[in-house]
């Protein structure tokens, strides 16, 4: 999936670099004029912080909105699951399972790595108190927190306040996303209940939602370029050179996990589900490939996909016609992956210490939020933000990643499109079994 044009993602990587050098530069210089880097700390405390904050509050804007609006227009679009048929049934569980095991992969390596553990404890100290006190309250909550129970389980996604659970206590906090998104889920199964035409019409209105809501998104990313490299400035000479190190192995990281996931897990798939070869199949997946990592857009490389199941793999014409466009807004597992790194690498910066069962929440909830944001520009960004805020962890943490976007963005896609095609193979090689037919070889 394309988050953002190639000309305006290069704008922000290039932001990156110049805030970057310019960091360096100023601590460099500190050791030749002392008060250099106080001042230039009072500067960025005072003009490029809040610069960055109305690139970041706009993004915030967006989270309540457009979580509903995405994740229960996704629901009531799949219509009756029923009268789709066994497809629909092992295309939805495979989607499942591909983004599941992704999200789990990245969020091992991301405990292996602990990227965001490359911080000293000052510097941890520095940022929570930079980024206000959520942070420091999660982790003395957590140190006092008890095993998850099922009543726990129950209060996190029904509060009796819906309402003021998700809008929040203050005007300074993101509300809880949790009950949200099963809100939205139950707006959205309850709305394929409906007459077509009511059915239609509350199709259209939350396209209309979704589509205002990428409208500020858009307007939020133009500031992009320059918001990125006065937050990351203000980042470097505020908390020193070891958040660059620690950015380093994060992207490193996300990088080897969404390749491995690629060419790891679904060679597999295709080994054993598919019965191929999954050298044979992936040479013949090349171009997909490529075009996928050069442009950066799921959409821009269905045509080639679609090319590619029908003439080089040999795919039944409907199982690829079905699959492959569903999993263009929906098989978002190098989407899911990369949330759910990036929630686990700012809460490892934040010295936020997330459980074992909050993890396995947040591999839930990025499989979800990746669905949701399918095919919105950007979309990706308030959902982290709201991830982040519902582990208590300061939402302001993205600014840390979001100039090498760009970077992963490529690497993302292109495991995006792989295991939409790998997908395909594999549902169509069961449909094929189920119809006591020979699957393609």
């Amino acid at each position: 999936m394309a988050e953002t044009n190639r000309p305006l993602a290069n704008r922000i990587l290039l932001g990156l670099v110049v805030g970057v050098v310019a960091g360096i530069a100023t601590l460099a210089l500190g050791g030749i004029f002392p008060g250099l880097v106080p001042a230039m700390r009072t500067f960025s405390t005072n003009v490029l912080d809040p610069f960055g904050q109305i690139f970041l509050r706009m993004l915030f804007f967006v989270v309540i909105p457009l979580v509903f609006a995405s994740l229960a227009g996704g629901v009531l679009q799949l219509g009756r699951l029923d009268k789709l048929g066994p497809l629909a049934g092992r295309t939805f569980f495979l989607f499942f399972l591909n983004m599941a095991i992704g999200v789990g992969l990245g969020l091992i390596l991301m405990n292996v790595l602990e990227p965001g553990n490359h911080l000293d404890p000052a510097a941890k100290t520095r940022l929570m108190a930079e980024f206000g006190g959520a942070a420091q309250k999660h982790v003395a909550n957590s140190q006092q927190a008890q095993a998850m129970t099922f009543a726990s389980v129950v209060e996190m996604f029904m509060p009796k306040n819906l309402f003021g659970a998700v809008v929040g206590q203050t005007k300074t906090v993101i509300g809880d996303v949790l009950p949200l998104i099963l809100f939205a889920i139950l707006c959205g199964a309850v709305g394929t209940k409906l007459a077509l035409d009511r059915r239609e019409k509350l199709q259209e209105s939350l396209e209309l939602v979704s589509d205002l809501m990428t409208g500020i998104v858009n307007f939020a990313l133009k500031l992009a370029p320059y918001a990125v490299p006065a937050m990351i400035y203000s980042v470097i000479v505020k908390i020193g050179l070891e958040i660059l190190l620690a950015l380093g192995v994060f992207v490193l990281g996300c990088v080897f996990v969404l390749l491995l996931h690629l060419f790891g897990t679904m060679s597999l798939w295709i080994k054993f589900m598919a019965k191929r070869s999954p050298l044979a199949v992936w040479r013949e997946m090349r171009p997909v490939l490529i075009t996928a990592f050069s442009t950066s857009s799921s959409n821009a490389t269905l045509p080639a996909a679609l090319a590619c199941a029908k003439d080089n793999l040999k795919l039944q014409p409907s199982v690829a016609g079905f699959v492959l466009p569903l999993g263009t807004t929906m098989n978002m597992s190098g989407t899911a992956l990369y949330e759910g790194c990036v929630v686990l690498f700012i809460a490892q910066v934040f010295g936020v210490d997330l459980t074992a069962s909050q993890q396995i929440t947040l591999l839930l909830l990025s499989v979800l939020s990746a669905v949701a944001v399918a095919g919105i520009p950007g979309g990706s960004l308030p959902l982290i933000a709201g991830l982040l805020a519902t582990f208590g962890i300061p939402p302001e943490g993205i600014g840390i990643v979001l100039g090498a976007d760009r970077i992963l963005d490529m690497t993302r896609t292109m495991t995006n499109v792989g295991s939409d095609v790998v997908t395909t193979l594999v549902v169509d090689a069961q449909v094929a079994r189920a119809e006591g037919r020979e699957p393609a070889t």
